[in-house]
């Protein structure tokens, strides 16, 4: 089979790795840090911007799959420099460049969001996702690069932690019986990207040519609350209902003082005190990947979280 590149080795980017190494592809994960070796997986340590030894990389690819991300309180300065390096690469391999996108270009919007909004975010996070994908898009058309974007809401699921609403803050105080706290109206709906889904969606429009030039919707399944994905966990869990309640804008401001991370997330919080629902309906009428039901995900991701913290049982 032929070689993928996976640029990141985050939530998405390890399930998209696996995913393709489980389909028998040769996989080169890039990451600055690089890792062991895994089953069909080669690990590499290079800045991904450094354009000449990311085109050494990648050469003979098939596919160049960009999970990887600047720091979130850096994503204004360190989208560009990234973006160029993968484009770049892009047009010297002739690689599928398949960008894993988000939401967050639209800025807030009245109603579903569907691929045929304009991007009009107001903020720098929002802003510089649009152009990166602009400037692929604008590549692909010129006939320089062959470009596709895939574009997800909030992760959820196996693997997703410190950066996930329904994560780490989350879920190991509901396995506990333990109150837990959400950013925003816990009341409102909110779409939730299934990484597995994620996954699949990435290497189904690879190898679509006519996916190729545009940007699709993770397929997802109906939002759901905060509130109501938290209650669907507990049950799962079997710990019973739990205390949800919302972080006080007190709260939140004394944390940024200490956290970036928090801090940045003033220009989203929009996405938690209104609806934040994704119309996967173009993708779903064109490819063949569907959201895997509610009720699987969360027995999964109950499942994981207790692996990973002891609690089997």
């Amino acid at each position: 089979m032929s070689l993928s590149v996976v640029m990141g080795f985050g939530p998405a980017g390890a399930a998209t790795a696996r995913l393709l190494a489980e389909r028998g592809h040769s996989v080169r994960v890039v990451t600055l840090s690089g890792r062991s070796p895994e089953p069909g997986i080669q690990h590499i340590a290079l800045d991904a911007t450094d354009t000449a030894r990311l085109i050494d990389a990648s050469r003979g690819a098939a596919a160049i799959y960009n999970c990887a991300s600047p720091p979130y309180h850096r994503w204004a300065s360190g989208w560009p420099p990234l973006a160029a390096s993968l484009t770049a690469t892009a047009e010297a391999t002739g690689a599928v460049l398949v960008m894993l996108g988000n939401l967050y270009g639209y800025g807030p919007v009245d109603g579903p969001m569907t691929e045929k909004l304009p991007p009009a975010a107001t903020g720098p996070k929002g802003r510089v996702r649009a152009a990166v994908w602009e400037q692929a898009r604008t590549l692909h058309e010129q006939g320089r690069i062959r470009a596709v974007e895939v574009r997800a809401s909030d992760f959820f699921g196996p693997g997703v932690t410190d950066g996930g609403h329904l994560a780490a803050r989350v879920v190991p105080r509901l396995l506990r019986g333990k109150p837990v706290s959400t950013l925003g109206d816990p009341d409102t709906p909110h779409s939730w990207s299934y990484v597995p889904d994620v996954a699949r969606a990435l290497v189904e429009v690879a190898g679509e040519e006519r996916a190729w030039g545009r940007a699709w919707h993770v397929p997802t399944e109906p939002a759901l609350s905060t509130r109501e994905m938290i209650d669907r966990l507990a049950a799962q869990s079997r710990t019973g209902p739990v205390p949800v309640r919302r972080l006080s804008p007190a709260v939140l401001g004394i944390a940024s003082v200490f956290s970036p991370l928090i801090r940045e997330l003033k220009e989203i919080r929009y996405q938690f005190d209104r609806p934040f629902v994704a119309d996967s309906s173009a993708y779903e009428a064109a490819f063949t990947v569907r959201a895997t039901p509610v009720e699987e995900q969360v027995r999964a991701t109950v499942s994981w979280w207790r692996e990973r913290l002891g609690t089997a049982r």
